[in-house]
C-alpha cells in the first residue's frame, strides 16, 4: 500500500482527523440515546409530517396538549443532519489523508454516510406508517451497525498502512464471528422485546408487536445468556494462546458492559420498565454494538510484520 500513516501527518492535521472520526462515532451513538428518548417519553408522531414537522410547519411549535414532544422528534431529526456533516467530513478526510489505508477501509469510510442518509428516508417512512412497530425495529437495528463500522474505522486511525492480517491465534477468529453473530441477535431480539411492551413511541396510537412482552423478553435472555458464554469462550481462548495482551481493553469492556447491560435488563423486567432504565439499556445496546467491533478488530493487525502482533504469531509468519 502508498500513503502516509497518520503518525505522519502533521500534529494539528491529526488532531482534527481524529476529533472527525471520533465525533462521528459519539453522534452514532448519541442518536440511539435520543431515539430511545424519543420513544420513551412517546413523541414519535410529535411531528406527524416529514421532513416539516407540520404540514407548512418546518420547526414545532408551542402546544399544550402536544406538550415539548414536537421539540423532542424534531430535535433527534435535527441531529440526523449534525450525522451527515460528520459523515461527509469523514469521508473528505479519508480521501484527502487516508488513502494509504487501503480500499477496505475507504469502502468502509462510506457506510456512515450511506446508512446515515437511509435512516433519514426511513425515518420519513416511520412517520408515514405511524410508527409500525416492524418498521421502527428496523430503524433502531441500523444504528447498531453504524455504530459498530464507525467503531472500526476510529480503531483503524491508530493501526498501520500494511495489508490486514490475523494478529492472534485462528482459534479466537472462530469463537468471535459466532459472538458477533448472536450479539446481533440479542440487538435484534431487544428490539421485538421493547416494540412488545409499552414503550411503543407514540401517545395517541400506540402499535405494538403480536408476541406475549414476557416470552419474547425470556428469550431475549436466553440470547443474552448464550452471547455471555461465547464470550467466555472467547476469554479463555485468548488466554490459553496468550494473546489476550492485544485484545485485554475491548475484552475488558465488553464484559463490563455486558454484565451491566444483563443486570439492567433483569432490573428493568423486575420493575416495570421504568423509562429511565430502558433508556440506559438502549444507551447500553449501543456501548455494546462498540465493544463488539472494537473486539472484532482487535484480532487483526496492519502494521507491518514485526509490529502490533502477538510474539508468537511473528515467528509462525517468519517461518512461512
Amino acid at each position: 500500500m502508498t500513503g502516509l500513516p497518520l503518525s505522519a501527518l502533521s500534529p494539528s492535521r491529526q488532531r482534527r482527523i481524529l476529533a472527525i472520526f471520533w465525533v462521528n462515532l459519539a453522534c452514532q451513538i448519541g442518536i440511539i440515546v435520543t431515539g430511545g428518548i424519543v420513544r420513551l417519553t412517546k413523541s414519535g408522531l410529535g411531528c406527524s409530517s416529514w421532513p416539516h414537522c407540520e404540514p407548512g410547519e418546518f420547526t414545532p411549535r408551542y402546544h399544550p396538549e402536544s406538550g415539548l414532544r414536537p421539540f423532542i422528534e424534531f430535535g433527534n431529526r435535527a441531529l440526523t443532519l449534525v450525522l451527515l456533516i460528520f459523515a461527509i467530513l469523514v469521508l473528505v478526510a479519508t480521501y484527502r489523508h487516508l488513502r494509504g489505508k487501503g480500499k477496505g477501509f475507504m469502502r468502509l469510510a462510506w457506510v456512515p454516510l450511506i446508512l446515515t442518509i437511509f435512516q433519514a428516508v426511513w425515518g420519513m417512512v416511520v412517520v408515514y406508517l405511524h410508527l409500525h412497530p416492524l418498521f421502527v425495529s428496523v430503524h433502531f437495528i441500523v444504528s447498531p451497525i453504524l455504530v459498530a463500522s464507525s467503531t472500526v474505522l476510529v480503531y483503524r486511525l491508530y493501526e498501520g498502512n500494511d495489508a490486514m492480517r490475523l494478529a492472534v491465534n485462528r482459534g479466537a477468529q472462530f469463537v468471535y464471528w459466532p459472538l458477533a453473530a448472536v450479539g446481533f441477535a440479542v440487538l435484534l431480539l431487544g428490539t421485538f422485546t421493547t416494540g412488545s411492551g409499552p414503550h411503543s413511541g407514540d401517545a395517541n396510537t400506540p402499535q405494538r408487536f403480536p408476541f406475549n412482552p414476557a416470552q419474547i423478553a425470556w428469550l431475549h435472555a436466553d440470547f443474552v445468556w448464550l452471547f455471555c458464554g461465547l464470550l467466555l469462550g472467547v476469554v479463555i481462548v485468548l488466554l490459553i494462546t496468550k494473546a489476550h495482551s492485544r485484545a485485554k481493553k475491548p475484552l475488558l469492556a465488553l464484559t463490563v458492559v455486558t454484565i451491566l447491560q444483563g443486570a439492567i435488563g433483569y432490573i428493568q423486567y423486575f420493575t416495570g420498565l421504568p423509562e429511565v432504565l430502558v433508556g440506559l439499556h438502549m444507551l447500553g445496546a449501543a456501548l455494546l454494538s462498540a465493544c463488539i467491533a472494537w473486539l472484532g478488530a482487535s484480532l487483526f493487525t496492519w502494521h507491518p510484520l514485526g509490529e502490533g502482533t502477538a510474539p508468537e504469531d511473528h515467528s509462525k509468519e517468519a517461518q512461512q
